[in-house]
């Protein structure tokens, strides 16, 4: 395996599964950090790589994780949660902080805890997850659209202060993915599928290891000039602004 070490919050599932995949891959020491199945995920990966079961909302847990590891050279900020879906005027406050606190202070926390690191190490690269939500108003889904536009924000702010220090930071904004909660809020009717995909310029979903792909790239050596970017993996979601469908 390459000398690189790589933190993956939220990467048991989803968009998170298919980059710790693809780092891997790449020869790459994986550490999973999720809530659940993070020592299931490292396994499935094979020999090498570590699971560490975190709640990223924890500072001293955080902290303690980073503290076991002998370096950091890449930190995905992946974990995250949806939201309610709910009218504006009947959205509960607590699950309202709930997403904030898990998308926004959590991602914060990791990234304080491996810049740290980092920073004494010579450098390092950090890619945090934003989203369409970040970029477009999606009505209903208030806390999941702020959450994911104030990544954004951080992520040009630590881009700024750490990049003489050698930490770059980027984001990447996927759009609607195939992911099993996309499927979940499908199946449930919450969302249409058809219409999504007709929104979509190029008219079909985003696979996941289309957004690992982007996000191998801004943690490599071939985007050591690139810092302070959000990258849209979106289909051309956020650049189609005609009305009716785009595709």
């Amino acid at each position: 395996m390459s000398e690189r070490v790589v933190i993956i919050t939220g990467g048991a599932a989803g968009i998170g599964w298919a980059t710790a995949q693809r780092f891997a891959a790449d020869g790459c020491r994986v550490v999973i950090a999720d809530l659940t199945g993070a020592d299931e995920a490292a396994a499935r990966l094979g020999a090498g790589h570590t699971g560490v079961t975190l709640d990223i909302t924890d500072a001293a847990a955080v902290e303690a994780m980073v503290a076991g590891l002998d370096r950091i050279d890449v930190l995905v900020n992946n974990a995250g949660i949806g939201d309610s879906h709910l009218p504006s005027l009947e959205q509960d406050i607590a699950q309202f902080r709930k997403v904030l606190d898990i998308h926004v202070t959590g991602a914060f926390l990791v990234a304080r805890a491996c810049a740290r690191r980092m920073i004494d190490a010579g450098g390092g690269a950090i890619v945090n997850l934003s989203s369409i939500a970040g970029v477009t108003g999606l009505p209903r889904r208030n806390a999941y659209g702020a959450a994911k536009a104030g990544i954004a924000m951080m992520t040009r702010s630590l881009a700024c202060e750490w990049a003489g220090v050698g930490v770059r930071v980027n984001a990447v904004a996927p759009g609607y993915a195939r992911t099993a909660l996309v499927e979940k809020l499908v199946s449930e009717g919450r969302i249409d599928l058809d219409a999504i995909q007709r929104r979509v310029p190029q008219g079909r979903l985003i696979d996941p290891s289309e957004i690992a792909e982007a996000i191998w790239f801004l943690a490599s050596p071939a985007a050591s000039a690139i810092t302070g970017v959000t990258l849209s993996v979106d289909g051309g979601w956020a650049a189609f602004g005609d009305f009716g469908d785009a595709s």
